[in-house]
């Protein structure tokens, strides 16, 4: 998964919803004045939950090589 922090409202479905807890919010905030969404690519398992629940299109599916 990627992500565009650039779009993130910081709303936090994705954190709730994330099985692996491989989701958090960042310190960082992005140009709208919202705390982004970091990803523990470590912990993620590619389910695509965040991508599916996140209403602003932060994460994009990418396939592995």
């Amino acid at each position: 998964m990627t992500q565009n922090h650039d779009v993130c409202k910081g709303c936090g479905s994705c954190i709730l919803q994330c099985p692996k807890n491989a989701l958090s919010f960042s310190d960082t905030v992005n140009h709208k004045g919202y705390n982004v969404v970091d990803l523990d690519q470590e912990k993620c398992i590619q389910c695509a939950i965040c991508y599916t629940v996140c209403p602003d299109y932060v994460f994009e599916r990418v396939e592995a090589k």
